[in-house]
This record gives structure tokens, sequence and C-alpha cells, in this order.
């Protein structure tokens, strides 16, 4: 284990590096994939559109017949979506409708504002161009070609794609395994009394949340005794049938902090202390499950929001890369800093910030590590190297919490 601080990119790739992804996949219907990975890359079998269509109300025309700018046509035929239209004669037009096919020999839609209404004529009060208000034959998507790559995590429009061109089932990676567990005597579940000295245990709620944001198959052991023996065998439990333990709680090292000599005992441990404020102690590891498994082992701080920045910074892409999520690096922004950050710390800093009408971020003032209100009041974090002060009017690196919870 390395005894010295690592730096957060240096733990970060220490971490991606130790993600392994699931292998099992299975067959899940394009309607209900949203949220899931892609595990092979799909291509089209068809051409989107598939025949060239109309994207407005109107009528379809010769462009040639049209050069007049108040020419007369006959209306020949009505064309609907999903119908198939006939042959269009010289020197008519067909009424058509949005989707609906263009009619073989025409070239041109002129939108029906253009166009009067004549008897069984229509008055077209517009000098076409060749094209105009047509959707040509894949100008979406053409046959044969990759629309979704492998490792995709699937947003509503993946699925709506996917489901253009037919494909009814899509092939997944089995959701991720995690368990999760808490230490501390101290902790009481909201509901029961609470004794002098206790505190109630958000953070089960907490992870518990982020877990399923993430769409992982969640199996919670509650809240573990301060003893080695109990928290050995939790993480025995507990490897037999996930991919990953998270813990919280219990990886610093006091007397009651049994964490990390459970994991030593039961399996390895690869890291231990992080450069990085709030949540400098984090363990990574790995628990013996038999038959040559193991499963992984993330073990959290126990104050409120060293737990939740953690997870959001370490955890979640550890989880993305195990759930073969190829692009697991949150966007960020350069924002306008409204605020000073005059005495930074020799860690590299996760600020808890508020988007403000101005266009800028607000800090908010209290950026202990046990204060959770700071989380729920802030939109995301300012991610601030070691020792960096902040003038207001600064420009600053923004993480926020919409890109850090996908």
């Amino acid at each position: 284990m390395n005894q010295g601080m690592l730096s957060v990119d240096e733990a970060l790739a220490f971490l991606l590096a130790g993600a392994t992804s699931v292998a099992d996949t299975e067959q899940v219907a394009t309607l209900v994939a949203t949220g899931r990975v892609l595990a092979r890359a799909q291509y089209s079998a068809l051409s989107v559109p598939s025949l060239d269509n109309t994207s407005m109300d109107g009528y379809a025309v010769r462009a040639a017949d049209c050069a007049s700018g108040a020419a007369r046509l006959p209306v020949s035929q009505r064309i609907a979506a999903g119908s198939m239209p006939q042959p269009l004669a010289r020197g008519t037009a067909a009424r058509i409708f949005t989707g609906a096919p263009i009619p073989p020999g025409a070239d041109a839609v002129v939108m029906q504002e253009l166009c009067a209404q004549d008897g069984d004529a229509v008055v077209i009060k517009h000098r076409p161009e060749p094209g105009e208000w047509v959707r040509r034959v894949g100008e979406d998507i053409r046959a044969g070609s990759e629309i979704l790559a492998a490792g995709t995590k699937l947003r509503p429009q993946d699925t709506g794609l996917a489901a253009s061109v037919g494909i009814a089932a899509l092939p997944l990676y089995r959701r991720l395994r995690v368990a999760v567990f808490f230490t501390g005597d101290e902790l009481v579940m909201p509901g029961e009394p609470l004794p002098p000295g206790r505190i109630y245990n958000s953070n089960r709620f907490t992870l518990n949340g982020l877990m399923r944001q993430f769409g992982c198959e969640l199996t919670d052991y509650g809240i573990v005794p301060d003893r080695l023996d109990a928290t050995r065998a939790v993480l025995r439990e507990a490897a037999a049938g996930n991919d990953l333990i998270v813990t919280s709680g219990g990886v610093s090292v006091g007397e009651e902090d049994h964490i990390k000599p459970a994991v030593e005992a039961e399996g390895r441990l690869n890291m231990w202390k992080i450069a990085v404020k709030p949540g400098k102690p984090l363990a990574f590891g790995e628990i013996r499950a038999g038959a040559g498994r193991k499963a992984h082992f993330i073990g959290l701080p126990g104050n409120p929001v060293s737990s939740f920045m953690t997870f959001l910074i370490f955890v979640r892409p550890f989880i993305l890369r195990c759930q073969g999520v190829a692009r697991v690096e949150p966007i960020s922004y350069a924002l306008r800093a409204d605020f000073d950050w005059a005495r930074p710390d020799t860690r590299r800093e996760f600020l808890r910030v508020k988007l403000n009408p101005a266009g800028g971020l607000d800090l908010f003032a209290n950026q202990s590590s046990a204060v959770l209100t700071s989380a729920v009041w802030g939109d995301g974090f300012v991610d601030n190297p070691a020792k960096h002060a902040i003038r207001r009017g600064d420009m600053v690196k923004f993480l926020p919490f919409s890109e850090l919870f996908q």
C-alpha cells in the first residue's frame, strides 16, 4: 500500500486501471433500455428517411411548372404520410402532408402558406427551387452505418434512434451488483429515538440514492457494529454475490475504525490517502470471493459531504467503467467566480457553489465536510487546484451536479 498522499488524478487513474467491466450481457427491449449500457455497436439496416419525403404541409410540384410565380395547377392527388403516391403528371400539383413521400416526377414542395386553393386547382404564389422542403433518402441515417457505439449509456434519444431503424431489443451489459454497508455505533436510523451523542445515518440515504441514480443492482446491509469480526463477516457475505462493495465510515486510523484491517484480512487494500478536500481518507481494494473471484472494494469517509463528494469524483467513474461505459469523464465549464477564496488548502479542493442569475458562481459560506446543506443548496463543485487562491471575477472550473449524476 502506498503510504504517501496520492493526487486526485493519480487516484482516479489507479481506480480506473483496476476497474473490470461486467462480462455478462442480456437482450433488453429497446422500450425499457434507457439508462443501461450498450454492449455492442448498433448498425442501421435501412436508410432514414427510406423515401424522399416532405418536411412541410403544402403542394408537391415540378419547380419548372411554377416559374411564373403565379402558376395555376390542377391538383391531381392527395398524399398523406404512410401512403404511396402516383407519379406526378406534368403541369399538375399534389396536395401533400408532412412526412409523406414525394411523388415520382416532383422535385419541390411549396408550403401551403404560399398557395391558394382555386376550385380543383391551386395557385402557386412562389418560384420554388428544386429540392425545396424535400428530405432526401438517407438524409438522417444511411443503411449500414453505425448509429450507436458500444459503451454508450443509453439516453431517451438513443433508444428513440434505435427504434427509428426498427431495432426492437438491444444487447446490454447486465446491471452492476453493488453492496453497501455503514459503520459506526453512533449511527441511528430516522424514525428511531436519537440518544445523546448519536446521529442519524444520512449517508445511507445519500449512497442508496446515488447507486440507484447509476442503475446499480443494490444490496444494502445497513449499519454494521464497530467490531472487526462483524466487519469481516459482512465483507465475506457481500463479496459472494456482488461486483463492488462500498462502505461509509471507518476508513480513518482510530481504534474503532475497522475497515482497513478487515479489508486487509479478507483481501487486499491498495490505496489509502488522497490529497483532496473534503475526503482525504479513501480506501480501494478487493475482497476474496472464492473460486478465483473477487469483489472490488471502495471505502468512503464518514462525513456526509466527504462521502457525497468522493462518490461523485471517484466512485462514479469507477462504476461507469465497470458498467462498460466508454467515456466516464464529466464535462466541466469555465465560469466566473463571484466570490473570494483567499486561503486555499494545500490539497485540491472541491468547493460547493451555486449558479447565480448573473451567470456567475456563489460560494456556500460554510465549506465544512459535515455541512450537508451545502450540497443541497449548491449546483455543483468548483474544482480548485491545491494552494490556488480565487479572486472575485476569476474564471474557475465548474463541475455541475447535472453532469456528475449521469
